[in-house]
């Protein structure tokens, strides 16, 4: 069986920055454990799955598809970084004739549009809960030391936790923080945990080039120790920076190492809207 695959860069209009994704396209159904050996294979933080919902469908012509994420270790409910990969190869390479298409997965219905800038994920919003501190404080001391932290919460639908450090450290410093994710799965065992956030306030979009707020994220539980930039964070991030700057609008970056950013739109209806580009990097076939 040969089946065609992508490796497309996320979050970036440029080749080797952002969050790489592979993404199949799948004319038929393939066993879970297969699906688990590729994502191995590929060994990116997220490898999509885009399969037809019937026979008679068609990747041009079709605007309803089934969407599953596997890390390389497990698969995972929610990833918009492979959404927008998975999109961009619909969009761009196969052709596919429908403004908007809808990806049928774990976590409800995600929706994708054409835009100029890039392509806007229509995507559910995450609400946070305040996080008990001395719940988690040995997790965060061993991930960043003795950093202030000016906030803690919680979201229960993803299990992410995520760090607000204060706001006097800004960007440089979350970029070069030396982040400790050998031990958190042994700190935090219970289940509860499975992505760690850090966060901490920007400029404001009146500076040039300024973004409202900045982040990393970690996810060894899953597979990943750093992940370059994560949609499904931003679906929980927006919403809380949504409240704390009184905005509805918004820029973010995620400053991993490649580094990756979005712009960001609250909606009324509970869901958000997520704005990025993409850059193509591999096209080929996998024979399993």
């Amino acid at each position: 069986m040969r089946l065609p695959v992508f490796v497309v860069d996320a979050f970036t209009g440029e080749a080797f920055r952002g969050n790489p994704a592979a993404v199949c396209l799948l004319e038929n159904e393939l066993d879970d454990k297969v699906r688990q050996k590729i994502a191995r294979e590929m060994n990116h933080s997220e490898t999509a799955f885009i399969q037809k919902l019937h026979p008679t469908d068609s990747f041009t012509q079709s605007s309803r598809f089934g969407l599953r994420w596997f890390t390389p270790a497990a698969e995972v409910p929610f990833c918009g970084h492979a959404t927008l990969a998975s999109s961009a190869v619909l969009f761009y390479k196969i052709k596919n004739v429908n403004p908007t298409l809808t990806f049928l997965t774990l976590t409800g219905e995600f929706k994708a549009r054409r835009a100029e800038d890039g392509i806007i994920m229509d995507l559910p919003l995450c609400p946070t809960l305040p996080q008990d501190v001395k719940e988690v404080q040995d997790l965060i001391k061993s991930a960043v030391g003795n950093v202030v932290i000016q906030d803690v919460r919680y979201c229960p639908d993803t299990k992410y936790l995520f760090v607000r450090i204060d706001d006097s450290y800004g960007r440089a410093f979350l970029e070069n923080l030396e982040v400790n994710t050998r031990n958190m799965t042994e700190i935090e065992n219970t289940g509860k945990v499975m992505g760690f956030m850090l966060t901490v306030k920007g400029e404001g979009s009146r500076k040039i080039q300024g973004y409202d707020f900045y982040s990393r994220f970690f996810g060894p539980w899953l597979g990943v120790a750093e992940d370059p930039v994560t949609g499904s964070a931003h679906a929980i991030l927006s919403s809380y920076w949504s409240q704390q700057l009184g905005k509805k609008e918004m820029r973010a970056f995620q400053c991993s190492c490649r580094g990756g950013g979005m712009t960001i739109l609250m909606r009324d209806d509970g869901r958000v809207d997520i704005t990025g580009q993409t850059a193509f990097v591999l096209e080929g076939n996998l024979t399993i």
